[in-house]
């Protein structure tokens, strides 16, 4: 990888510095806005790059680039899997059909065959590009996700397809390299599929089940923190990777198979994931950006010409086109109909899984990067202003009870709770208000919330609880399902700061609650 000096160590460490830095202040900006969050990052490449103060330039061959890739291709692969909720899929498998299956499949067919003929590509190289280009981006739908009034069956859709297309399409960009480049004796297909769909996913769920099987062994003896949790679940993406390439196998398709082996046997590991390690994953994505950034992502638009723009225009509607006749037979409203098929933007995923054949140094497909920048960059334009423009629309708005006086002191209370001791200030009409903080895979999951309870929004409850009207004088009582309340302590602590004195964590949680004797009742659904 070429020596390092204590100049270049400095430089990267700036750089990480920058981006870390620029992530925490305008995270604030970036949720109240929905401004795309990457075309921040790119646009802070173009600064430090060549057309700004040039101290950062990264070609198609720089080590750094092929290690950060490599890595963010590896971890996106592993959170979409283990963000995966298993049980959710299996009650939506018409709908995870449909859009993983035609939506996804004739896209690309369709992306492939304009690549083909638009752009006089090898058949290969056309595969390549169109599965590269059909991925949708999750960090440019986190805004819209989290939108309370996206329809849920909408919200459903674009999770399972941002979170399992990859899996699909980089199966298509292993098998045209293969061709792209044969053997000897030409491709050798039993071989590759023995490493690709055997040895790379076979490598990752066996690391990933001894990994869980330690891990509850430790559990026993001393509970570990679930920060550290979170990034032994990192520990355990890398360690599939590295063992799946081992044995010559798909490091990528590992990541996936160690996410979801995870995803199916811990759920709790997962939680942990999501709650600490999904930032620092972020983070590194975001790195990515900011590198090409720099020169490589705008290196396409000087190649636009008549047959590109076509080609690009084509690639942009092709999803649209499909999605909008393969959903009609599936009873969708048409409010998501339309949410759905327009919303794929394109992203890194995108220009990670076209710098795969880069790397392994496949003739000819750096222009096919080139083309995918232009596709991203003009994805990036119209999504993130058609994101914003969806954030702006009106929200239902409850009346938010005033704020203690200024100087007026909460009552000094445990931070916890019995469920007998919650039950009984119900029985004796206390004036109570129960709050479900489960995680959102545990509250997913559930067909059932305790009567009359309050969904609150982990990644903002005090904000949630604000504009629900949540009352400050009442008892807050919040139960979740994570071991020693965790979730629940963190809310109450939260709520108990902005001036809801009588916040408490429930001891027990859900599960306590009911054996309490309070009963549950069906969720409402969107």
């Amino acid at each position: 990888m070429g020596s390092v000096t204590t100049e270049s160590l400095a430089g990267m460490l700036a750089l990480i510095g920058a981006v870390i830095a620029v992530s925490a202040m305008l995270s604030g900006f970036v949720e109240r806005s929905n401004f795309p969050q990457v075309a921040v990052f790119l646009l802070l490449g173009a600064v430090l790059g060549p057309a700004g103060v040039n101290v950062l330039t990264v070609g198609l061959d720089s080590p750094v680039l092929r290690v950060v890739a490599t890595l963010s291709l590896a971890l996106v692969l592993f959170t979409d899997a283990l963000s995966l909720n298993i049980p959710q899929v299996r009650k939506n498998v018409g709908l995870a059909g449909a859009i993983l299956g035609p939506g996804t499949l004739i896209s690309t067919a369709i992306i492939a065959i304009g690549g083909y003929y638009l752009l006089d590509l090898p058949a290969t190289h056309a595969a390549i590009l169109a599965a590269a280009l059909a991925s949708t981006d999750p960090v440019l739908l986190r805004g819209l996700l989290r939108r309370e009034d996206l329809p849920s069956r909408a919200r459903l859709a674009l999770q399972l397809e941002s979170g399992l297309n990859d899996v699909v399409l980089l199966p298509i960009v292993l098998v045209a390299m293969a061709l792209a480049v044969p053997g000897e004796h030409g491709t050798n297909f039993p071989k590759l599929i023995l490493q690709m769909l055997v040895l790379g996913p076979g490598a990752g769920a066996l690391v990933a089940a001894i990994g869980i099987g330690a891990l509850e062994l430790v559990r026993k003896k001393a509970p570990p923190r679930r920060d550290y949790e979170s990034i032994f679940s990192l520990g355990i993406c890398l360690a599939a990777f590295a063992a799946a390439e081992s044995l010559h196998g798909s490091g990528y398709l590992a990541a996936f198979a160690a996410g979801l082996t995870i995803s199916a046997l811990d759920v709790e590991l997962c939680d942990c994931f999501k709650e600490y390690g999904e930032t620092t994953a972020e983070m590194l994505l975001m790195f990515t950006f900011v590198l090409m950034g720099g020169t490589l992502i705008w290196s396409g638009l000087g190649l636009l010409d008549v047959m590109i723009g076509a080609f690009v225009a084509l690639a942009l509607a092709a999803r649209p086109l499909v999605l909008a006749a393969t959903l009609r037979p599936l009873g969708l409203d048409r409010s998501s109909r339309r949410i759905i098929a327009w919303f794929g933007p394109r992203g890194l995923s995108t220009l990670l899984l076209v710098l795969v054949p880069v790397f392994d140094k496949v003739p000819g497909v750096e222009r096919l990067f080139a083309i995918a920048s232009v596709v991203v960059l003009l994805s990036v334009a119209i999504h993130g202003l058609s994101i914003m423009a969806f954030a702006r629309k009106p929200r239902k708005h409850v009346k938010p009870v005033a704020a203690p006086p200024v100087g007026a002191t909460a009552p000094t209370l445990e931070e916890t709770i019995s469920a007998a001791a919650a039950k009984d200030l119900i029985d004796r009409g206390q004036r109570v208000r129960l709050v479900d903080v489960r995680s959102e895979r545990a509250y997913l999951n559930s067909e059932e919330m305790l009567y009359g309870s309050l969904r609150l929004n982990l990644d903002r409850p005090v904000a949630d609880a604000e504009a629900k009207g949540l009352p400050r004088d009442f008892w807050i009582l919040l139960y979740c399902t994570c071991p020693s309340e965790q979730t629940s302590l963190r809310v109450a602590r939260e709520l108990r700061t902005a001036g809801w004195g009588k916040a408490v964590a429930v001891v027990g949680g859900w599960d306590a609650l009911l054996e309490a004797g309070l009963i549950s009742e069906p969720k409402q659904i969107d």
